[in-house]
């Protein structure tokens, strides 16, 4: 089946989750497709099967709390920031909920968390204005980065480049095996004063760029180039929430959710909006992510909803 216009609005909530007493602040899809984890706010981790739409185990962080939780590539192994005591980056096994290492260094809360798409590396970015690349088989830092104002970061969807977003407004392209000898591209955007930026991310064909903000705008740019080729709006986000954008598997389509429980979608080549969908959420929906192997996706307040298209198209 393929993403259409038609297919795209035809979707609904299949189901709802209320395992949650607080906001998820962030979930993953496994590689697979076959699992979702969330991380909240009520310092929970909840593990859920997509294909029987269920949730599968609850596991705490009650002492660190749990924020920008990722799937690492080892099966039940998860790396996630903390919210609480300290800004330590950890690395969980959920068969039998034990950590397996600690990678400290950070000394401000990390906003940007993302593992490389075909290794064991990941990057984390900070508001201690640092990029740190680490390796799960090492808890020391493998490259800092200091930089001029608040980052976030992403891999490219071979994981050879990273792009670092900086003090909103930005972009820096390094190559991961030289990234010491500093960006090789660099993209001055138009400085926006309403809003900072939340999020970045490449889209899976990696010749877009899609930057999230904490106000009612999102931009495209061509990751070559590095010219803006679409701004969208006209999504609710009054108070500031970080809200979270994603392209769909296929580069074709970008989506984001809005603090009044709708989740627009646009087409990523032309700029249209084709849908507008109610989740009816009953808080802001600051996750929002398109199963990368099955034709659903899930979006999040403080409870979990998966969403099924209802036509063949």
């Amino acid at each position: 089946m393929k993403l259409t216009d038609n297919v795209l609005r035809s979707f609904r909530v299949a189901k709802v989750f209320r395992e949650n007493s607080d906001k998820i602040n962030c979930f993953d899809f496994s590689t697979n497709g076959e699992t979702i984890i969330s991380s909240s706010d009520d310092d929970s981790l909840v593990l859920y099967d997509c294909q029987e739409g269920k949730p599968k185990r609850t596991l705490y962080s009650k002492k660190y709390g749990v924020d920008l939780i990722r799937y690492t590539h080892a099966a039940n192994t998860v790396v996630y920031s903390s919210n609480k005591i300290d800004d330590t980056i950890r690395y969980l096994s959920l068969h039998d909920n034990k950590y397996i290492r600690y990678f400290p260094g950070h000394s401000k809360r990390v906003t940007s968390l993302c593992m490389s798409p075909v290794d064991d590396t990941f990057i984390s970015g900070s508001l201690d204005k640092t990029i740190r690349l680490w390796d799960l088989r090492s808890p020391n830092c493998q490259g800092l980065m200091h930089l001029q104002g608040k980052p976030v970061c992403s891999f490219d969807p071979e994981g050879l480049i990273f792009a670092a977003g900086i003090n909103s407004e930005m972009v820096k392209l390094y190559d991961l095996r030289s990234f010491d000898k500093g960006p090789f591209a660099t993209f001055k955007l138009q400085y926006d004063r309403t809003c900072e930026w939340t999020g970045i991310k490449f889209s899976n064909d990696g010749k877009l760029i899609l930057l999230s903000t904490n106000g009612a705008a999102l931009r495209i740019l061509d990751a070559f180039k590095g010219v803006v080729l679409h701004s969208f709006g006209g999504y609710n986000n009054s108070k500031g929430v970080t809200l979270e954008a994603s392209f769909t598997p296929d580069s074709q389509f970008v989506m984001i959710g809005s603090e009044d429980g709708k989740i627009h979608v646009w087409n990523a080549e032309s700029g249209m909006k084709v849908a507008l969908l109610d989740g009816k959420h009953t808080g802001p929906i600051c996750c929002l992510q398109f199963n990368p192997k099955y034709m659903t996706f899930a979006s999040a307040c403080s409870n979990m909803a998966f969403w099924l298209p209802t036509i063949d198209d």
